[in-house]
């Protein structure tokens, strides 16, 4: 047997071994060893059955299939990364747009508050009402703020676990509105939460005129990339355009070029994405102990 044979076999095997784990674990994550979550980012886990939860077991199966048809293990390995990355480029800005509604969401809800707290409801009462109307964006986070305050949890806690729910800069300041206003018990919260309202809708302008910016390099980055996927396809049915990288050394040239291209598009992705601006709540701590 040579070597080209023997190195596909083995890759074959490690795509194989990698699909057969990636599936066990889509369908039993109880099976990943337990992690301390932290206290400030309280991120859901994809639903069963999801794209995020099947990404990888469909990806390693397509590439072994791809490796096995065509007998090049680099093509399969490419298809394996493209199934799980071309998602994350083509809907970066999708996911950015999401992100400022969801922010958009949080100045809604602090303005109704405000008027809440003018009609003369307290501050716990105010906050269970307000998760009648809550707005769809946080409507899942204000109604689990609602259900704490229900159970019992002390205000200054459930505010800090909403603010970890929400894990927004912005959001943080009405949080730290509403954690004064807890402790304080005084007048004047509505006043302040309409100002803090003001500032989150100053930030809503201002992310969205910086994804506006971002959507052309966006545009011609994902234009690239699928223009190139379709060049490489169409070529790959041209068996003296691939001629130069059957050999062993064609396949590592074809690998180099596969992983600077990839590392290129994720450069420029990164380039796409604002960073998270550092949250003033983030290392605030609760009460172990919550009331029943």
């Amino acid at each position: 047997m040579n070597a080209p044979t023997t190195l596909l076999l083995a890759g074959a095997g490690a795509l194989l071994g990698l699909a057969v784990l990636a599936a066990a674990l889509a369908v039993r994550p109880d099976l990943l060893p337990e992690r301390r979550p932290r206290r400030d980012r309280r991120r859901t886990a994809a639903p069963r059955g999801s794209w995020a939860t099947w990404r990888w077991p469909i990806a390693l199966l397509a590439g072994l299939i791809i490796a096995a048809a065509t007998r090049w293990l680099v093509v399969g390995a490419v298809v394996a990364v493209t199934i799980v990355g071309l998602p994350a480029l083509v809907t970066t800005a999708k996911r950015s747009a999401a992100r400022i509604d969801r922010l958009e969401a949080v100045e809604d809800w602090t303005r109704r508050l405000a008027d809440l707290l003018r009609s003369g409801a307290g501050l716990d009462q105010a906050l269970q009402q307000s998760a009648v109307s809550a707005p769809e964006g946080i409507a899942p986070e204000i109604d689990a703020l609602a259900g704490r305050l229900l159970a019992r949890w002390p205000t200054a806690d459930a505010l800090l676990a909403l603010a970890g729910d929400i894990d927004d800069a912005s959001a943080d300041l009405v949080v730290a509105a509403l954690l004064l206003g807890a402790e304080r018990r005084g007048p004047g919260l509505a006043d302040a939460l309409a100002a803090a309202a003001d500032s989150v809708a100053a930030d809503v302008a201002a992310r969205r005129a910086v994804e506006a910016e971002r959507a052309k390099p966006r545009a011609t980055a994902q234009a690239v990339t699928l223009i190139t996927l379709g060049v490489v396809a169409v070529g790959s049915f041209n068996g003296e355009y691939l001629q130069p990288y059957r050999d062993p050394l064609g396949q590592l040239v074809l690998a180099a070029l596969a992983a600077a291209f990839a590392a290129c598009l994720w450069w420029i992705r990164g380039l796409t994405v604002t960073a998270p601006a550092p949250r003033i709540l983030a290392g605030a701590r609760s009460s172990e102990e919550v009331p029943s």
